[in-house]
């Protein structure tokens, strides 16, 4: 059956002589692909079946097979991000987190918020700003959600003072220990990020230090509470300097 599917390739593997069988990140989950004499010079397909080109897929869809791609039309070049390794970093780690959610999930709506996402960092958006927000809204996937209402020692949702990774949320006056505390402006912007909706971002003027913040509390966080290894994420942070 040929079908039109749209998406990214997040992983591609030689296959025989002349082919390649690639992954392409779907709204509908994962499909495999074999994209034959693709690694040909002369092949249409050699230069559209690369990782992370996103993309309208003409294939032969094969349900739980490996489909065969016939064309491939490009969406964006992400020409931007191409461009820089620590961008590409962002671009690999986001859709290593996708994949992993979406070979166990069909995630329609994760699948949106990814591509926005990619997008808004190709259009030159602080790219720590939007790889936060995504791993913030991942969470709720992930089944390890925060809940921004409440601290989550004692359910009060009042006099909260901070949040902590470790501790898995808010925490407020009556149940703080030793927490580390964090400004006003962090807890806001940290809410913020969650409910943000994604397309509607046009600029992103958040001082170093939330941004930081906010950060370092998500990595925590997604340490404690994901059980998630992902060589990208670490490879990540080897080429960018955390505050």
């Amino acid at each position: 059956m040929l079908k039109e599917v749209k998406g990214i390739i997040v992983s591609e593997t030689n296959y025989g002589e002349t082919s390649k069988i690639v992954n392409i990140l779907t709204k509908d989950g994962i499909i495999g692909c074999i994209a034959k004499g693709a690694k040909s010079l002369k092949s249409p397909l050699r230069s559209y079946t690369q990782k992370f080109t996103f993309g309208s897929f003409m294939i032969y869809y094969k349900e739980n097979k490996l489909s065969l791609i016939k064309s491939v039309d490009v969406i964006d070049e992400l020409s931007l991000i191409k461009k820089d390794l620590v961008l590409i970093s962002y671009l690999s780690y986001i859709s290593d987190l996708t994949y992993q959610i979406m070979k166990q999930n069909r995630e329609k709506d994760l699948y949106k918020i990814y591509i926005e996402t990619i997008l808004k960092i190709n259009k030159g958006l602080n790219p720590i700003i939007m790889c936060n927000i995504f791993e913030l809204k991942a969470l709720d996937y992930l089944g390890v959600g925060i809940n921004f209402n409440q601290c989550t020692k004692c359910n009060s949702k009042t006099n909260i003072i901070t949040i902590d990774g470790d501790v898995g949320g808010y925490i407020c006056k009556n149940c703080y220990k030793n927490e580390i505390i964090y400004d006003d402006k962090t807890l806001k912007m940290l809410r913020m990020y969650y409910l943000v909706d994604i397309s509607s971002i046009t600029d992103l003027k958040i001082s170093d230090t939330v941004i930081n913040n906010i950060n370092k509390f998500i990595n925590v966080y997604y340490d404690r509470y994901t059980g998630l290894y992902l060589k990208s994420k670490k490879f990540l942070e080897t080429i960018i300097d955390y505050k």
